[in-house]
């Protein structure tokens, strides 16, 4: 089955954004996919214990529930070792199913399979 590596750059400043990206990683992870999204920039803080909270807009699942999901079905993160230091975010609080690595790792877990990708 083709895996999913999803690209997010943006944290709560676009919730809806967000909610869009965990919307299609939870559907792959679900779906049994290996999947795996790579959080830059300001996304790395998503991936912090507890900070990920509410509800991005009426009608839409609440940020929490979907990390859970995604959790829940296997899904996983790197978080950029460079956006982490550069915002100053702790590597030893982030939730249990994030790693720091780069691209270099992100490369190593798409390997020679055939993968989709998103990017928001």
């Amino acid at each position: 089955m083709t895996k999913a590596a999803i690209t997010l750059t943006t944290g709560l400043e676009d919730a809806e954004k967000v909610t869009v990206a965990f919307l299609v990683a939870v559907g792959a992870a679900e779906s049994g996919r290996d999947t795996l999204i790579f959080l830059t920039k300001e996304a790395v803080r998503l991936a912090v214990t507890g900070f990920a909270k509410g509800t991005a807009c009426e009608g839409c699942p609440p940020l929490p529930d979907l990390m859970d999901r995604f959790a829940h079905a296997g899904g996983h993160y790197i978080a950029c070792g460079i956006c982490v230091k550069a915002k100053g975010v702790d590597p030893d609080a982030l939730v249990d199913n994030a790693k720091v690595a780069g691209t270099v790792q992100l490369w190593e877990w798409i390997g020679d399979d055939c993968t989709a990708t998103f990017s928001f």
